[in-house]
């Protein structure tokens, strides 16, 4: 799909929507056909996430097989980006825990299960009505030691995430360098992203009738509190981008941030266009041999690597857009369930798509873990695209630092 044209038309469906609605409340037939769209709409969706999960994390997984290849340089370059989704995941924690805005503007929805989707309740990790440790460790661990073809079929995302997790390890450190089954599992995970691709073309559509039926609800509080959102993601993201990554630039490479800053400014110009951390992957690899003295042979395993590994933004992004889409939609969480989204954000940012948008596939899952309805996510989809711009930036900014922190630790 073309972005350049996609973003405007998802905007203009939903005013679209909104104004189908307002203007025609009463023609029944017009309802009911939004009804079936939105229906169609969500169940293309629900049949995707699963293998989308599946067969995207093993692919991304298995990229650890360079690392083992690799020694030194790959066990310093996970370290590296572990601790940065760590501390992005810790960012958004600290934010939803004692400043959340949002709140001051009424709930979209009381109750989420009058929206009636089995799906997300079924799939969801915490029970809200027992706080016991010892039953949210036994609930977690039920999901996440399972067959993991039962978890497909049953939807359980932590059990897909930590099935897809394993099984790409254990193949990481056993497959020899010539086998076929990577590059096998990464044209599954092509096929389900091209898959994924013809669901979202749909997406104007879907959003013109989900806007069509939440239109009674939808007010200014309710656009309001969007833009409480998108503020609170882009100061975060803004402050993990600006602060937090170039401080570590500055303690490994003794460069200093500004300095750092316009040494990378290219790639994360062109990220900020493209919404493609894969399409900038040629002129990071240029940036980091030209600009931060990098060699080759360092930033040609650490780049790649991080394109598809390495989502401090997107995992900040998911974590605080659940929490606010619970509020928006009457889930109750509690801190457990709060930690949970985090958590579950933080893995499935784990081979999320370097395309525009491509953290869509790890919100169902996030959604999906709480129970969320994944009808939140026509609400969202109003304000993704710009953020979707910013957080890519983030990224691709993770993945240069990533390339000082390897030449610093494996000379």
């Amino acid at each position: 799909m073309n972005s350049r044209w996609f973003a405007p038309l998802i905007f203009a469906s939903a005013i679209l929507g909104w104004l189908a609605a307002v203007a025609l409340p009463d023609i029944v037939w017009l309802d009911q056909l939004t009804q079936l769209l939105r229906t169609a709409f969500f169940s293309a969706l629900k049949m995707v996430i699963a293998p989308l999960i599946f067969f995207s994390l093993i692919a991304g997984v298995m990229q650890l097989r360079a690392s083992r290849q690799m020694g030194r340089l790959g066990s310093v370059t996970i370290a590296y980006y572990l601790t940065t989704t760590g501390i992005a995941v810790c960012i958004g924690l600290v934010i939803v825990l004692f400043y959340h805005p949002w709140t001051a503007f009424p709930p979209l929805i009381e109750d989420a299960s009058v929206l009636g989707d089995v799906t997300a309740q079924s799939a969801r990790l915490i029970d809200p009505g027992d706080g016991s440790t010892f039953s949210l460790l036994n609930n977690l661990l039920q999901r996440m030691l399972i067959n993991p073809f039962n978890a497909l079929s049953e939807m359980n995302v932590l059990g897909i995430l930590v099935g897809a997790i394993f099984i790409g390890l254990a193949a990481a450190m056993t497959l020899p360098e010539d086998s076929a089954v990577p590059k096998i599992f990464d044209e599954l995970a092509q096929v389900t992203y091209k898959l994924a691709g013809w669901v979202l073309t749909t997406l104007p559509i879907g959003l013109f009738a989900i806007t069509f039926q939440l239109a009674q609800k939808i007010d200014f509080s309710t656009l309001a509190a969007l833009g409480q959102l998108a503020g609170v993601v882009f100061a975060a993201t803004l402050f993990h981008g600006l602060i937090v990554l170039p401080a570590i630039a500055w303690l490994v490479s003794g460069m200093n941030p500004l300095q750092f800053l316009r040494a990378v400014s290219q790639p994360m110009i062109t990220a900020l266009f493209t919404s493609s951390s894969a399409a900038t992957l040629p002129l990071s690899m240029s940036t980091a041999q030209t600009k931060l003295g990098v060699d080759r042979a360092r930033s040609a395993f650490v780049l790649p690597l991080g394109a598809t590994a390495n989502m401090d933004g997107t995992a900040l992004f998911e974590g605080i857009a659940a929490v606010f889409l619970a509020y928006m939609f009457g889930v109750e969480l509690g801190v457990t369930g709060i930690v949970a989204i985090f958590l579950v954000a933080m893995l499935s940012s784990v081979g999320a798509p370097g395309i525009p948008s491509g953290s869509m596939a790890g919100m169902q899952m996030v959604l999906l873990a709480v129970g969320i309805p994944l009808e939140a996510i026509g609400l969202l989809l109003l304000i993704e695209r710009p953020l979707d711009t910013f957080r890519t930036a983030v990224n691709v900014e993770g993945d240069l630092v990533g390339c000082l922190v390897a030449k610093r630790f494996t000379a």
